[in-house]
């Protein structure tokens, strides 16, 4: 098994990865992961974990917009992370997040994700830090506020410093689920 995971563009990955990538997400979500749920996570940069049985872990890192306190910053947005049932627990979904994370350190004002419970507990080990503020969206029809996805978001600063917890976070919009 590798234990660096492979860093790579969306670009630069072949069908057959692809395929691998989102039957990966498949299985670890219990057939609860969409069409669109995917392409969140096409477009930036993958962190893999081989194995002998196939691909082992996966994550993305997509950009994106989110504007606090009238700026907009430039985001790493985790999306697609999964470990392969018969390897979770050995430390793979901590190496996807390494890779990611040093992607967002080195190209972003700051890192976001929206975390499960469960999933939640890795990235506060990692020091991810949940947004205790208010969660909007810019959508079509304007900005509208996200209580539902409240409590679930979490930031790693990155370039940008610390940031406010009174003034709210505004991402860009996207079909399927915003945050």
């Amino acid at each position: 098994m590798t234990l660096s995971p492979r860093l790579v563009h969306t670009a630069g990955l072949d069908p057959s990865e692809l395929r691998a990538v989102r039957a990966l997400l498949d299985a670890a979500f219990d057939g609860d992961f969409s069409d669109e749920d995917f392409e969140h996570g096409l477009g930036g940069m993958h962190a893999l974990v081989q194995d002998g049985a196939g691909l082992a872990a996966h994550g993305s890192v997509v950009m994106r917009r989110v504007r606090h306190r009238g700026r907009w910053l430039r985001t790493g947005y985790v999306e697609a992370v999964a470990v392969r049932a018969d390897v979770r627990r050995t430390g793979l979904g901590g190496r996807v997040m390494a890779g990611l994370e040093r992607v967002i350190d080195r190209a972003y004002d700051l890192g976001a994700l929206s975390a499960s419970d469960e999933g939640a507990l890795l990235y506060a080990a990692r020091g991810w830090q949940r947004w205790p503020g208010q969660v909007h969206a810019l959508s079509p029809d304007g900005i509208v506020r996200l209580p539902d996805e409240e409590g679930g978001v979490h930031l790693r600063p990155a370039l940008a410093g610390p940031l406010d917890p009174a003034g709210e976070l505004v991402f860009d919009w996207r079909d399927g689920d915003v945050t």
